[in-house]
């Protein structure tokens, strides 16, 4: 029911109407979100179509997978090619690394296992002892909770961990230093902000006056979450506004930040296609470090490449160009050949417009 009532007709439309009525009419007004289910919500609904032309609403670097550097995909392959066993997401089981994809490798014979957890591959490396296991951790402050937590139970002496993690606010910092971009605007991802809390996204209010919401996944929430943006703007405000009360708190998940904190640090890490980003991402703390892939096997490989020829997931991951103006898009680049990690992930942009139909309708 809470479901549906987020989804209701009448409801959006008198949104809509309302967003209409406040938005400016003598300029263009660009907000940005950084979150591949936002970017899904606003795909599947046709969100985009309920608003004034010159309310436009463009995609960040919001999805984890699209993110992750080429690098680790291939360090991932090589220890395959080692004999050692790879657990990772579904996901990112067939974003293509530098030459080949981890579905690539597993057809060429290696041992590439698909999980659903990181709790499912310390069951499987506790049965199966006399292999090696290495987990592919990926994702935003979301998912690294769950990794912290197993590392502080103890994770098998067989397995370790190659991290990938990346934190939001610093990309979205990045994006507001790119001048032909002008961002007015950001809605913050809800789930990321269950675990940090809406005050890791004040900055951008307090800073740089930037009029800033954290938003829920429904329709209704991403409705409401561009007019709470819009009343900023008329208002000519920037405050840091939480629309997803149901679930986000300003201070967030106290005991998944301890974990985090007492398992990793923050560091500067590269995202594929945009460069190294200065406190943006996490590595074992030295009491883990003998659980860190990277060490353990001595990973050494030439560099690799994050954009294939012709490409544009780079421009794309940052908004700069929707998946349409990509000469690939639709082509050459389809979610059963993909040339970028934009179409494959389920959060990546290329991959919801195509799925979704949204370029059949602009």
């Amino acid at each position: 029911m809470e479901s549906l009532r987020l989804r209701d007709p009448k409801f959006m439309r008198l949104v809509s109407k309302k967003i209409a009525k406040i938005a400016p009419r003598d300029r263009t007004i660009k907000i940005c979100h950084v979150c591949g289910t936002h970017e899904h919500t606003v795909t599947r609904f046709g969100l985009r179509s309920l608003l004034p032309p010159n309310v436009e609403v463009i995609a960040g670097p919001g999805c984890p997978v699209c993110v992750t550097p080429a690098r680790y995909t291939d360090e991932a392959i090589w220890l395959a090619k080692e004999g050692v066993s790879i657990f990772t997401f579904g996901d990112m089981f067939r974003v293509p690394g530098t030459s080949r994809s981890l579905a690539e490798a597993k057809s060429a014979g290696a041992d590439v296992r698909i999980v659903y957890s990181v709790e499912d591959a310390v069951r499987i490396a506790k049965r199966e002892r006399d292999k090696e296991f290495v987990f592919f951790a990926i994702g935003f402050e979301t998912t690294a909770p769950t990794n912290a937590y197993e590392a502080l139970k103890g994770l098998p002496d067989n397995m370790s961990l190659l991290v990938a993690h990346r934190l939001i606010p610093p990309a979205m910092e990045l994006l507001l230093g790119i001048s032909d971009l002008a961002i007015d605007g950001f809605i913050c991802p809800g789930h990321v902000a269950t675990i940090i809390g809406a005050k890791a996204f004040r900055v951008f209010a307090e800073a740089y006056k930037m009029p800033t919401v954290v938003a829920g996944f429904e329709p209704a929430d991403f409705m409401l979450a561009v007019l709470m943006v819009l009343k900023q703007i008329k208002g000519r405000e920037a405050k840091l506004e939480n629309e997803y009360v149901r679930s986000v708190t300003y201070e967030g998940n106290a005991k998944a930040q301890k974990m985090i904190e007492r398992v990793f640090e923050v560091v500067s890490a590269d995202w594929r296609g945009i460069g190294r980003i200065p406190d943006s991402g996490y590595r074992l703390r030295d009491r883990f470090l003998r659980h860190d892939a990277r060490l353990r096997y001595n990973i050494r490989f030439p560099p690799s490449r994050d954009i294939r020829p012709g490409c544009l997931c780079h421009l794309i991951i940052i908004g700069k160009i929707k998946p349409t103006e990509c000469p690939l898009f639709g082509k050459t680049c389809t979610p059963d050949s993909p040339m970028g990690p934009c179409m494959v992930s389920r959060e990546g942009t290329c991959y919801i417009w195509i799925r979704q139909g949204a370029y059949e309708i602009l």
